[in-house]
């Protein structure tokens, strides 16, 4: 299984999705607080659809808390737009946790200070960053299909 860690998401209907798209995949979401809206958001829920009996999910009051709930020798990947190694040069291994930051600002450095950090290239003209929902199923679906989908996908 693999995780999905929002760091203090804003935009409701992207964390609804992309709790859609963890509960289809079997990956566990982290929702590391503050969070931008109420967690019994009408949008939230609504983004998520009939998916939310199947997520697995975790609320971290804080990073500083996510960071204590970690296993040992968990792996993290900063997603950023800011890096420039690849997030398919990385060999993802079940359990990796996939990191991902705000839609407004990303993850500030001090937060990938502590992980390595990949991005998603955007070949196009004047884009800043990928919708959050569409980076974290770019970045977790190159996960699975490295593992062969043995997620259960």
């Amino acid at each position: 299984m693999f995780n999905v860690a929002l760091y203090q998401p804003e935009i409701p209907q992207n964390t609804g999705n992309i709790a859609r798209t963890c509960a289809a995949t079997g990956a566990r979401l982290h929702l590391i607080r503050p969070l931008g809206f109420q967690w019994n958001s009408p949008k939230l829920r609504r983004a998520g659809l009939d998916y939310w009996p199947a997520l697995d999910y975790v609320l971290h009051n804080s990073w500083q808390a996510f960071l204590e709930a970690l296993p040992e020798r968990s792996r993290v990947w900063a997603f950023s737009s800011k890096v420039s190694r690849l997030y398919t040069e990385v060999e993802y291994q079940p359990g990796d946790y996939l990191l991902f930051g705000p839609e407004s600002r990303g993850l500030p450095e001090e937060v990938l200070a502590h992980f390595p950090s990949v991005t998603i290239p955007m070949p196009g003209q004047g884009g800043r960053s990928l919708n959050l929902a569409v980076a974290v199923g770019i970045g977790l679906y190159e996960a699975l299909r490295q593992v062969g989908f043995e997620a259960g996908v």
